[in-house]
């Protein structure tokens, strides 16, 4: 007799994507995009991203114009638009897998992946360490907690090199009610 036995479970394979490539998985447009690139993304799990910070960002104009500071707010909104990433990206891959499957004659699946992304609902012992200014460039890191029904628990964490300017925990819905 012989025993079958279970494949080991494939680690998730790492994603980059282009600000192009977020433009089409967010709904957010220029001035609220706050997130440039991402990379080391593994869907649903967790993943890494940019924002370069210019002089030109239109908040800069009004909060503290003779001391630029980025605002709290918009690190945290980065730090969200990150997560928006990493389970888009999800959302893409099981895609794809319907995709294979349709054509292998399963039912057909998909829609815009954008419209699957969710709002921020609560964002909890957030601690700010550090000013961002003009020329930085901030590092995001973003991962994916536990499911509570259509929400989600994230830790997340924003640094400029190798010093933290910000990390906390937020709640999002995994998907937009009218």
């Amino acid at each position: 007799m012989t025993i079958a036995s279970e494949a080991p479970a494939r680690p998730k394979q790492k994603h980059s994507y282009s600000s192009d490539d977020i433009k089409r998985m967010l709904p957010h447009r220029w001035p609220m995009l706050m997130i440039d690139r991402a990379y080391d993304v593994v869907p649903g799990v967790s993943g890494r991203g940019v924002k370069s910070v210019s002089v030109n960002e239109p908040f800069f104009a009004g909060h503290y114009p003779d001391h630029s500071i980025m605002p709290g707010v918009m690190i945290v909104e980065a730090m969200a638009q990150l997560v928006a990433v990493v389970y888009v990206a999800e959302i893409i891959e099981a895609a794809a897998a319907a995709a294979a499957a349709e054509a292998a004659g399963a039912p057909e699946g998909g829609g815009d992946p954008s419209a699957s992304v969710g709002y921020l609902g609560s964002i909890s012992s957030m601690k700010f360490s550090r000013l961002v200014v003009p020329g930085d460039q901030l590092t995001l890191d973003a991962k994916l907690g536990q499911r509570l029904g259509g929400l989600r628990q994230v830790s997340v964490r924003a640094s400029v090199g190798s010093e933290l300017a910000a990390a906390g925990s937020l709640i999002v819905t995994t998907g937009r009610k009218a």
